[in-house]
């Protein structure tokens, strides 16, 4: 695998949404399509099990990155913006929209839109958005992209084949994990054919989980499903290796 960054069109529009707890679904879109930060909504109300999509979140929780060329001298313009609470995902999002070194605005607070107390007071009907599930979840088609999966870190996982459940096991290097994220989320936009979820691990932070997942070093790609779960230790360099363990059931 290259150190090159995702492959995205020339002329896109990208939208992320953040969660309260720190979780991230993220569109990209070479048509710019209108309604996109709704339909991240009913994504994150589909794999989270939300009883309702939460539009609250916008736009105190999001970010988006508008790249267009000029008509006049045909030079590409790239303007990224995100809002104060995820301005600290800067590096996640250059992994994500490929990126690199790409300085983010932060817009100033508009208190009739995201209106902090506003956001809070609905932490006790949609407990999970404060949870930290550390996924990153990528929403490539409308409506639905997951009709047969709603599958969350601590819900049963998916009974359908045709969807992975990765966790990307790290050690705290914001470096190096911007390179790993970047490296494999082109793989996997690249060469899956079903739609993926990605949780991103911190060993420090939840050595629990890598006892429990049986890894002990980073970094370490789990398929979680379908099983039987596989793991890839290393630098996750060897792309055609990678692709075959993740694909083959």
């Amino acid at each position: 695998m290259t150190d090159s960054a995702p492959t995205l069109p020339l002329v896109f529009k990208g939208i992320a949404l953040f969660t309260p707890g720190g979780d991230i679904i993220y569109g990209i879109d070479p048509n710019k399509q209108d309604r996109w930060h709704t339909h991240l909504c009913t994504g994150l109300q589909e794999v989270l099990g939300l009883s309702e999509p939460p539009h609250f979140l916008i736009p105190s929780y999001t970010a988006t990155i508008d790249r267009w060329r000029d008509p006049k001298t045909r030079n590409l313009h790239t303007v990224a913006e995100c809002y104060p609470p995820v301005q600290r995902y800067k590096y996640l999002l250059n992994a994500l929209f490929g990126t690199p070194n790409l300085i983010w605005q932060v817009v100033p607070w508009q208190e009739e839109f995201c209106e902090p107390l506003i956001v809070e007071s609905y932490r006790s009907r949609f407990p999970e958005l404060w949870d930290c599930h550390d996924l990153i979840i990528p929403y490539h088609r409308l409506p639905n992209p997951w009709d047969d999966f709603q599958a969350a870190p601590d819900l049963p996982l998916p009974e359908s084949p045709n969807t992975y459940v990765l966790r990307l096991f790290i050690s705290g290097d914001r470096s190096s994990t911007e390179k790993t994220l970047m490296n494999l989320h082109k793989l996997l936009e690249d060469g899956l054919k079903f739609p993926y979820t990605l949780k991103v691990i911190d060993i420090f932070k939840h050595p629990e989980q890598a006892e429990k997942d049986q890894v002990s070093a980073t970094p370490t790609l789990v398929r979680a499903w379908p099983t039987p779960v596989r793991r890839i230790v290393g630098e996750l360099e060897d792309t055609e290796r990678i692709l075959k363990i993740i694909a083959t059931v």
